[in-house]
Order: C-alpha cells, then sequence, then structure tokens
C-alpha cells in the first residue's frame, strides 16, 4: 500500500513529465513557426535559372541567393537611385562590360528578364571569385564597390595584409553590404541544407 508521501513523489514525478513534454511541444512549434516565417522572407525563387547558372559559372548556389536577396527582394523589377537593374541590380555600364565576355549584344532592359539579371549575376561572381582568388567576401565587395576600388582596398596593407583578402573595409556602405550578403548566405545555408547540399 502505497504511502501519502510516495503518492505525491509520483504525482509530483508526473507533473515534472508533463511540463517537459509540454515545453518540448513549445519549442518545436515555435522552431517550426520560426523557420516558416524565415523561409517566407528568404524563398528560393528561380531555383532552376541559379541552379543552372551557378553551376555553368562555377558560382555557389547560395551566393547567388544572398545576392538576390540583398539586391532587390526578388523584384524583377527594381531599380536603384544609380541606375542598377532587376533582380541582382547590375549596372547598364558593368552589363555592357558583362556582354563583351558572353559575345552577346542585349538591350540593357533585359536585366528586367529575371533569365538574364540572374545569369549576368553569375557570369560576374565568376570573373570576381576568379580574380579574387575564390575569396567570397572580396567579391561580394567588388559587387558592390567595383573591381578596381577593391584592387586599390588590396594594395593597402592596412586593410589587407596579404595583398589577396580584405581584413577590414574602410568604406562603410560597402561593409554593411558585405555582411548582409553573408547573413542571407548563412541563412539560406541553415534553411535549405538538402536543397542547397549542404548536408
Amino acid at each position: 500500500m502505497k504511502t501519502e508521501k510516495g503518492r505525491r513523489a509520483v504525482g509530483t514525478v508526473k507533473i515534472a513529465v508533463v511540463a517537459v513534454c509540454l515545453a518540448a511541444v513549445i519549442i518545436s512549434a515555435t522552431f517550426f513557426a520560426v523557420k516558416s516565417v524565415l523561409k517566407a522572407e528568404f524563398p528560393m525563387k528561380y531555383q532552376d535559372k541559379i541552379s543552372l547558372y551557378a553551376e555553368t559559372y562555377g558560382v555557389p548556389e547560395d551566393l547567388l541567393y544572398g545576392v538576390i536577396h540583398t539586391e532587390s527582394g526578388y523584384d524583377e523589377k527594381a531599380k536603384s537611385h544609380a541606375g542598377a537593374l532587376g533582380l541582382t541590380q547590375i549596372t547598364p555600364e558593368t552589363f555592357l562590360w558583362l556582354q563583351t565576355k558572353t559575345g552577346e549584344d542585349l538591350p540593357e532592359e533585359a536585366l528586367y528578364d529575371a533569365d538574364t539579371s540572374v545569369k549576368y549575376c553569375a557570369v560576374f561572381y565568376g570573373l570576381l571569385l576568379k580574380e579574387f582568388g575564390g575569396d567570397e567576401k572580396t567579391a561580394i565587395a567588388a559587387y558592390h564597390a567595383g573591381r578596381g576600388q577593391v584592387n586599390v582596398w588590396l594594395r593597402d596593407p592596412a586593410i589587407s595584409p596579404d595583398g589577396k583578402t580584405l581584413v577590414n573595409i574602410p568604406e562603410s556602405e560597402t561593409k554593411k553590404y558585405v555582411e548582409k550578403v553573408q547573413r542571407a548566405v548563412s541563412i539560406y545555408d541553415k534553411l535549405y541544407k538538402k536543397e542547397l547540399n549542404k548536408i
């Protein structure tokens, strides 16, 4: 026959088990809710185009997603105050230069086409990664500030002790931009491990 003390102990254990189970359910529900909100904010749009051009030009898919998210938030018709166009916010001048590498002759309005915008972002990043030894941070900085400016920074030992990578970025707007893209890339990596073959 159980004592009163024994019954209370069993009751306390049952309450503790129920509380732990309830906490686990709440934590799981919160995790999935947060993940759903993040997936809505960081979608995998244009997956076929991004996969194709990432492979064609040797650019990580997560980088292309991070750039598109940061540049336009997936707005094909975006136009910046500096005149950059489309999903990936390439300027008409850069677009003309990139076409000398692809042999195409397209009007600047073609940047409002998702396929063209993703392709030329991949072309550009393919060139930047090659030029800067595969260093993503430096390539991202060059996408924003320009190759010429980044090469000037790389010659400054206070900015780049090894002359190949940027230890710090002296221009605050470019520094913030690089941080935003890197954060977006990191979020894509965490949310879409399977889709991005990060498992």
